[in-house]
């Protein structure tokens, strides 16, 4: 398989990419999907969701405070 950026992977490879997706590689082709899930049910007017690239997750902080987190009681992903 060639992913998007040129490079060949063989049949049967998984990679993540720099965007934060999941890859394999099949003889059907190449199948990718977020790695990371997402923070759907949070209080957003007392908080914000930040996405980190370097770890490919969310946190979700006080909106006065990045340094308090709040509860989420709903992702997807």
């Amino acid at each position: 398989c060639t992913d998007f950026e040129g490079k060949l992977h063989k049949f049967g490879s998984q990679w993540k990419t720099k965007d934060c997706m999941d890859c394999s590689c099949s003889r059907e082709g190449i199948g990718c999907c977020t790695s990371y899930m997402t923070p759907v049910t949070y209080d957003s007017e007392k908080c914000e969701s930040i996405f980190n690239k370097l770890t490919c997750s969310y946190n979700v902080v006080e909106k006065a405070d990045h340094s308090k987190e709040c509860p989420v009681f709903e992702w997807v992903g």
